[in-house]
């Protein structure tokens, strides 16, 4: 008996050797489905989200929006402003074992430079050539100097990726990519998931505490916040404010908000093709009546409950960039009318294509009824996120309701929308004199003559009225109150270094 006991606990023990713990999966609900996931060619907000844990950057942006390091470990700039010179980390991998050094980041700016389909090139325009100064070291030539730059590669532009996965896959590189973030590629299911599992490998590992993360988009806000309370998602991003208060009351989860350095905004089909040929897109008259017959701060408190502030351009009014010169319109129905007999109409059709979630339904609805009393007939087209940035750069569209994350440099708010040659100027609106003033702003580094350049611009564009601007709304994520470690970031990213899952 003795040795039947002895024996059935070696086995109990070395059963428990043989199965390891369980694997901790993290399952976030996005807003919306990311777009191809190739930092190249890629524009939605949620693609940014995945890409924090897929694919790391030359430098980072910290939650109070500072340039911090993480491929990258340190850098500096010519004394005329020309060249910037970054030290590339020692010992990283990609996802397919290949080494990240000095080689892979030139090749990667290259891609990004003269891919076809890549979005990066009005990011990089001031790049001359870039190239490989040591087997870790990198310098950047610049055609003039360009304080963006670095803000540029805190995003998808300074996203490395495997040359030798770039190279095998070309233009599909987002069906299998392969970068050097904490965590690598498994599957993707359109519509339904995204599946990255962690990078043994990763050269931050040690604050990397979860093995598997699941990306569902799920458009619906009542129906996300759902999935979160029965237990089925761990994390959620963009909690419509009128939840804030069933989540606030639930003692097994938690919530966080910032307010966030983006807007919300409507673009004109100004010039993008057939679908421009129409009074909306060619008389900024109308679009100017448009603006002014919207109450920014009602809609948003309705819609956002106070939590966003109304606003007229790429920057929030309490931002330094914002032009005080241009304040925020008060709604004048009168003015819009007449603005709308000037150009000679009673009512105008208008077609605005908008996101298939609540809160943005919700916003355009209230929007539709506002301008029908100045006489605009709004008739909303409802769409998938992705699908309708698809619609956009084909320029299948008259008016969109697009919003933009916001970056932590101006240039990246409003130069690649409205630039001839911006790489996401899907209204193609061009003005020499405004691509003048912004590529100066690019040019300076006194903050002082870039406001100035910002201003000038703004006046322009609050005149000719391609994209009109909304407000701007708060960050609010979510979560499970046995995740941990999760810190709120301006930018709304979600990062996972240090997050843990009891």
């Amino acid at each position: 008996m003795m040795r039947l006991t002895k024996l059935t606990t070696a086995l109990l023990a070395g059963a428990l050797f043989a199965f390891p713990a369980l694997a901790v999966d993290l399952r976030i609900g996005l807003q919306d489905d990311a777009d191809v996931l190739d930092p190249a060619q890629s524009r939605t907000f949620v693609g940014r989200i995945v890409y924090t844990a897929l694919c790391d950057k030359l430098v980072d942006v910290s939650p109070d929006l500072k340039i911090v390091p993480q491929l990258a470990t340190e850098w500096k700039w010519s004394a005329d402003g020309k060249e910037l010179t970054m030290k590339i980390r020692e010992g990283i991998k990609f996802h397919d074992d290949t080494p990240l050094d000095a080689a892979a980041v030139v090749a990667t700016i290259e891609r990004n430079m003269t891919l076809p389909e890549s979005r990066r090139k009005s990011e990089l325009t001031s790049v001359a050539k870039v190239e490989a100064s040591g087997p870790l070291e990198v310098k950047f030539t610049l055609k003039a100097p360009d304080v963006t730059l670095l803000a540029q590669l805190s995003d998808r532009a300074g996203m490395i990726v495997s040359p030798t996965a770039a190279k095998a896959l070309g233009a599909n590189f987002g069906s299998k990519p392969v970068c050097a973030g904490p965590f690598k590629f498994v599957e993707r299911v359109q519509q339904d998931r995204i599946v990255l599992e962690k990078f043994k490998d990763y050269w931050n590992k040690d604050k990397i505490f979860v093995d598997k993360v699941t990306y569902l988009p799920i458009p619906d806000t009542t129906v996300r916040l759902a999935n979160l309370q029965s237990g089925d998602l761990d994390f959620i991003e963009r909690l419509a404010p009128t939840d804030v208060t069933a989540v606030k009351g639930n003692s097994g989860l938690k919530y966080d908000a910032t307010v966030n350095i983006g807007y919300m905004a409507l673009y004109a089909n100004i010039a993008n093709g057939a679908r421009a040929d129409n009074p909306f897109g060619k008389d900024k008259r109308l679009r100017q009546a448009f603006s002014l017959a919207i109450d920014r701060d009602a809609m948003n408190q309705i819609v956002y409950e106070g939590t966003a502030v109304g606003g007229n351009q790429p920057f929030p009014p309490n931002s330094p960039w914002f032009n005080k010169a241009i304040p925020v319109p008060a709604r004048d129905v009168a003015k819009a009318k007449a603005l709308i007999k000037a150009a000679g109409f009673d009512r105008v059709p208008v077609e605005l294509q908008i996101p298939n979630n609540p809160v943005a339904q919700q916003m355009m609805q209230i929007l539709q009824s506002m301008v029908a009393e100045a006489g605009f007939d709004v008739s909303l087209k409802s769409t998938e996120f992705a699908t309708l940035l698809e619609e956009q750069t084909r320029g299948n569209f008259q008016l969109s309701r697009s919003d933009w994350s916001g970056r932590v440099d101006p240039d990246g708010n409003i130069h690649q929308f409205i630039t001839c040659k911006g790489g996401i100027n899907d209204v193609k609106y061009c003005n020499p004199d405004v691509d003048k003033l912004l590529n100066e702003a690019r040019a300076s580094t006194d903050d002082a003559v870039r406001k100035q350049k910002y201003d000038a611009a703004g006046v322009i564009l609050n005149e000719d009225m391609p994209v009109i601007y909304l407000g701007h709304q708060s960050w609010i994520w979510a979560y499970k109150k046995n995740v941990t470690g999760f810190v709120p970031s301006p930018d709304g990213m979600i990062r996972l270094q240090g997050v843990k899952k009891g």
